[in-house]
């Protein structure tokens, strides 16, 4: 091959390297694992719901911490795929950013009254996700909660939630808050209706008892 053909060869190639290696805007990995949050009531203060946030994938983690400008864009490919590290949750978790992201994102509501959040820097980000409390003005029986994490950075993500009592409920961009009861039933209220019923019950018996009795009188 002539030298001027190798030339231009070697520059193709030295072009197209330079091409891939240019940081990629980050993707969105949403048919993965889904992320979760749990909403729970705190026995010891009635006005504060508590949610905790957990990611599906490592690999989204990895994304929403690129997205934050908390890791380096090369991080994701042109291809999409995402390189995670293990020291990616430890950056991502302690960052007002990202903490500004979850209060942004997902959000608590009582008898049409915000309630603030506040989060706690999570240990393990990646094994036990992020803890939020948010105050309420008063006790709360049913909180509404919004949320939007990962949406913003792709619709098709979903959060599949858990609440008291089993309770549960899939959030998607289009569906993106679920009322949630909170407040325990009030006890004397619950005995108060069994013996209303126990009472009503009796009295039917009574009612059938004396109408046999009756039956049999007429036929004898």
């Amino acid at each position: 091959m002539p030298l001027r053909g190798r030339l231009v060869g070697l520059s193709c190639a030295l072009a197209c390297a330079a091409v891939f290696a240019l940081p990629a805007p980050a993707g969105a990995h949403p048919f993965g694992d889904p992320q979760t949050v749990a909403i729970a009531a705190d026995p010891a203060r009635p006005e504060v719901v508590r949610v905790r946030w957990k990611v599906g994938g490592l690999d989204d983690l990895t994304v929403l911490g690129v997205a934050l400008g908390l890791l380096p864009q090369d991080r994701v490919l042109l291809d999409g795929a995402v390189f995670y590290e293990d020291s990616d949750a430890k950056a991502i978790g302690p960052s007002p950013a990202f903490a500004d992201y979850l209060l942004k994102q997902v959000t608590v509501s009582s008898d049409g009254q915000a309630c603030a959040g506040r989060v706690t820097a999570p240990d393990d980000l990646a094994g036990g996700g992020a803890s939020i409390d948010y105050t309420c003005p008063a006790a709360v029986e049913v909180a509404t909660v919004a949320v939007r994490t990962l949406t913003d950075l792709n619709p098709a993500y979903h959060t599949l939630a858990t609440g008291p009592g089993g309770a549960r409920a899939v959030y998607t961009s289009d569906a993106y808050s679920h009322d949630w009861t909170l407040g325990a039933v009030d006890a004397g209220s619950g005995r108060g209706a069994a013996l209303q019923l126990g009472a009503v019950v009796a009295g039917l018996l009574v009612v059938a008892a004396a109408a046999v009795a009756l039956r049999r009188r007429v036929a004898a």
